[in-house]
């Protein structure tokens, strides 16, 4: 039997309303159905979701279904997908998502032709019957570009600022370098410093037209929507991204980026916090001001210099209690 092209990793806990959809979809990828390798990881289900994928896994010439007697986590299970990948590519797709059909071979001949590390790729939102297209933020479409040039500007979105680890395929001399793995336990945010680890190693990137990837929003039990501590995991997920740009020759280029990226996404979760348990918040709010603490004094203020009124109102009194005037 030939080896895969192309493996796709897939983790889910408790996604039996969705998974079948998804897995459906990888069906209709290939005309050859060796091309691709399905590694399903259930994460400690309690519903059908494994049962789904083992019926699922029958249907391709090369399948592995992993299964977690309890949660771990997104991040460890995709580490998990990631050392059973054969074949020159892979990607992932979350178990709430799907793809419209052919999009697979699309991106492993961009990745082909393009001869780059990795490619990345436009999305579609799904809340209901409303559908959006997002747009990755980089202008340059279908050419090969240096993944550091894709880090600023400070204060506008950019390639970092569009972390999820579905919306490409990656080539596996970048799994060999080690930059595609995630730090095992992260339960949110887990893609943060994944991406920007791409963004300084890698070698090269492109943003590529294809057919899209349906990312399903407002889901009861998503971990966007959810207020428990597993929230709290974004202060980790940051302190790591700022670890990789202290340790980068051009630290001082992109730790502005770094700092206004921790600022922002600190704004943003102390306005869910007001929606937690008391515990929980008061957790939160700790985890921040020890993040922030350890923020450059001169890239901090000029980072709040260009943030907006209200996130600068928010991050008011963690910043008085963390960071010297």
């Amino acid at each position: 039997m030939p080896a895969p092209l192309v493996t796709v990793i897939v983790p889910a806990k408790d996604a039996g309303a969705y998974i079948g959809t998804a897995l459906e979809t990888l069906t209709r990828q290939f005309d050859d159905p060796s091309a691709l390798k399905l590694v399903a990881i259930d994460d400690g289900s309690t519903d059908a979701t494994g049962a789904l994928m083992r019926q699922y896994a029958a249907r391709f010439d090369h399948a592995e279904v992993i299964r977690n007697p309890h949660p771990r986590g997104l991040a460890t299970a995709r580490n998990q997908g990631l050392a059973h990948v054969e074949g020159e590519a892979f990607c992932f797709l979350d178990g709430d998502d799907w793809m419209q059909p052919a999009r697979l071979p699309v991106l492993a001949a961009a990745l082909r032709d393009l001869g780059c590390d990795f490619v990345r790729t436009d999305h579609v939102t799904v809340k209901r019957t409303e559908r959006r297209l997002v747009r990755a933020p980089f202008t340059a479409r279908g050419v090969v570009a240096d993944p550091r040039t894709a880090v600023l500007p400070v204060d506008d979105k950019s390639m970092v600022d569009y972390p999820y680890a579905w919306a490409g395929m990656l080539h596996r001399r970048v799994l060999d370098r080690g930059l595609a793995g995630f730090r095992d336990g992260l339960f949110t945010a887990e893609d943060r410093p994944w991406i920007w680890r791409l963004h300084l190693h890698a070698d090269s990137f492109a943003v590529v037209d294809a057919p899209h990837l349906l990312y399903r929003r407002g889901l009861s039990d998503s971990l966007s929507r959810t207020l428990d501590r597993r929230q709290l995991h974004f202060t980790r997920a940051m302190g790591e991204v700022l670890d990789l740009v202290d340790a980068h020759p051009e630290a001082g280029r992109f730790r502005p980026k770094a700092v206004f990226s921790a600022l922002a996404l600190s704004a943003h979760h102390l306005v869910r916090a007001r929606r937690m348990h008391p515990a929980v918040r008061r957790e939160m709010r700790t985890g921040i001001r020890g993040l922030l603490a350890r923020l450059p004094r001169t890239e901090t203020h000029a980072a709040l210099a260009r943030l907006d009124g209200p996130r600068r109102r928010v991050l008011a009194g963690v910043l008085r209690q963390a960071v010297p005037a």
